[in-house]
């Protein structure tokens, strides 16, 4: 993923894990929303529709990643045996 400053950054998409652990994902897939406008001296002058991006909880992937590292060594552990 590519952020505003071009620096790269590791991470995960929400919408491609959202099949997999759909508890951490918040949000809709290309959703949008409408937010106010407001000029230089604060007043408003109108509304837009930006995205509503989705968001992910990296949290509830933790357990599943332990644990396929897990099955992992033991598949290890029995070949190198």
């Amino acid at each position: 993923i590519i952020d505003d400053t071009n620096t790269a950054v590791d991470g995960f998409i929400a919408h491609e894990v959202s099949s997999i652990v759909p508890e951490a994902i918040t949000g809709t897939k290309d959703a949008t929303k409408v937010q106010d406008v407001f000029d230089s001296d604060g007043v408003k002058t109108g509304t837009e529709t930006v995205p509503d991006y989705q968001g992910i909880d990296q949290s509830k992937l933790v357990p599943l990643l332990v644990k396929t590292i897990q099955e992992l060594e033991a598949r290890i552990t029995a070949l190198e045996s």
